[in-house]
């Protein structure tokens, strides 16, 4: 069984991986009440911040990054535009986190899969994104990476979830639908502690209390 293009017929599976179109969405649109001051902000180096990192590695292992954040964010809007993200404003983000995601998949409706990252966990690293990458244009309907039998970032969703990525609300991001579909979910085993590692207090900026960055 192939599929046809241009004149040629392919494999099913080459033809996923020249077909699946797949965005990146950073979700940062969060108020950092808990750090009290905008954590997305915060230097990890001279060179780069939070935001930026966790930019740059997610744009890296994806066709197309938004970067979602709400209004009134100037500053954090440059960083994403420079880090080479299309930055989307979410005008109702207080509305939280499951919004804010559907609000990023209706901004992408061309893709053909979405891979969800949040704007907060810099030390993912590239080699874990391209893995969730290929097992979505190998046909996966749902992947998210693994570490030490934790479940982490980012997490792929094929356009089969396109209507129930459209309809989340509230504060839990995609979690429902990952309960929902248990059984179509694949686990991606990877060496990357990064993938649970995220930015809540100034103390997780500690070197000593996080990963080495990508």
């Amino acid at each position: 069984m192939g599929c046809p293009l241009l004149g040629h017929v392919y494999p099913v599976g080459i033809w996923l991986l020249i077909m699946t179109t797949v965005a990146g969405l950073l979700l940062a649109a969060g108020f950092s009440r808990r750090f009290g001051a905008n954590k997305l902000l915060q230097p990890l180096s001279p060179m780069t911040c939070v935001a930026s990192q966790a930019c740059i590695t997610l744009r890296e292992g994806v066709d197309h990054t938004l970067a979602i954040i709400r209004p009134g964010q100037p500053e954090l809007a440059s960083i994403f535009t420079a880090a080479g993200a299309e930055v989307v404003v979410f005008e109702e983000a207080e509305q939280g986190m499951g919004a804010t995601l559907a609000h990023g998949v209706r901004s992408s409706m061309q893709a053909d899969a979405w891979m969800v990252a949040l704007a907060d966990m810099p030390w993912i690293r590239p080699e874990t994104v391209h893995s969730v990458t290929q097992a979505l244009r190998s046909g996966a309907p749902l992947v998210v990476p693994v570490h030490g039998n934790r479940h982490g970032h980012p997490v792929g969703f094929s356009s089969c979830f396109l209507e129930e990525l459209l309809t989340l609300r509230g504060d839990q991001g995609a979690k429902s639908i990952l309960n929902r579909h248990a059984d179509r979910l694949q686990c991606l085993p990877c060496d990357d502690p990064g993938i649970y590692r995220d930015v809540d207090f100034p103390v997780d900026l500690d070197p000593l209390q996080s990963p080495a960055l990508p």
